[in-house]
């Protein structure tokens, strides 16, 4: 059997809601972040985190521009994030090696960038409320968000396959690279609003081993995952005839 699911015929072509969502998502939301920490002290994190949200659905609300939602299309993307949530709530006992950052990465392949980062943004709000809120909360948001919405961007592309090496490649270096160097970034600012070299360095050097560890369970969740998962979506959207990218 191959290893990969069918490819679907994709347009290459980003739409406007995408380039909006691009914008929101690299340049509002950070602002956003630090507008957080700098202007409120970071101490408005419901609300900086709430904001999150309301920019995510924007552009996820205008895939549906040209008809109307129907409740079957917003249950798969919540039950997806609920996924993500109990995946993180069920690893409770296991510091990093969760799987969370391969579901995201699967609900971005499947319904597309915008959903990606919404089912990301989403998990990261909701599952803290088993956590514990914090400063923290808008900087994972933003993390587990920007790697579903790349997600699905590079695979509408053509850059990023449905095989599983492609996706646990994927997977292992953004969860390393993105999410840890994101992360680590916030770290440092949830206690100094003044960055420099030796502060970094330092929150590099001792959280290396649980970005590791963070983007080894994500390959092993992808391996596990992205075939049956990828699979079981994809008859549900052409049974329902739910969101195209």
């Amino acid at each position: 059997m191959p290893d990969q699911p069918k490819q679907p015929i994709r347009t290459h072509k980003l739409s406007s809601r995408t380039w909006l969502a691009a914008l929101l998502i690299l340049i509002v939301i950070p602002a956003t972040i630090l507008f957080g920490i700098f202007v409120l002290d970071d101490r408005k994190y419901y609300f900086i985190s709430l904001l999150i949200i309301l920019y995510t659905l924007v552009p996820f609300a205008l895939v549906f521009e040209k008809r109307k939602p129907q409740a079957r299309e917003l249950v798969v993307i919540a039950v997806l994030a609920a996924i993500a949530v109990a995946g993180r709530a069920a690893f409770f006992m296991f510091p990093q090696f969760k799987p969370v950052v391969a579901i995201v990465i699967i609900a971005g392949v499947s319904f597309g960038a915008e959903a990606g980062f919404l089912v990301g943004a989403t998990t990261g709000f909701v599952s803290n409320f088993f956590f514990g809120q914090g400063p923290w909360t808008p900087w994972q948001m933003f993390c587990f968000g920007i790697i579903g919405f790349i997600a699905g961007l590079l695979y509408r592309k053509g850059w990023l396959r449905r095989s599983r090496f492609s996706l646990c490649l994927f997977g292992g270096l953004t969860t390393l690279i993105i999410y840890g160097g994101i992360i680590n970034i916030g770290s440092v600012m949830m206690f100094t609003p003044k960055l420099n070299w030796e502060t970094l360095m330092a929150a590099y050097g001792t959280g290396f081993w649980f970005d590791l560890v963070h983007a080894i369970a994500t390959v092993i969740f992808l391996f596990a995952l992205s075939r049956p998962m990828i699979e079981k979506l994809d008859r549900i959207k052409t049974k329902y005839g739910l969101v195209e990218r």
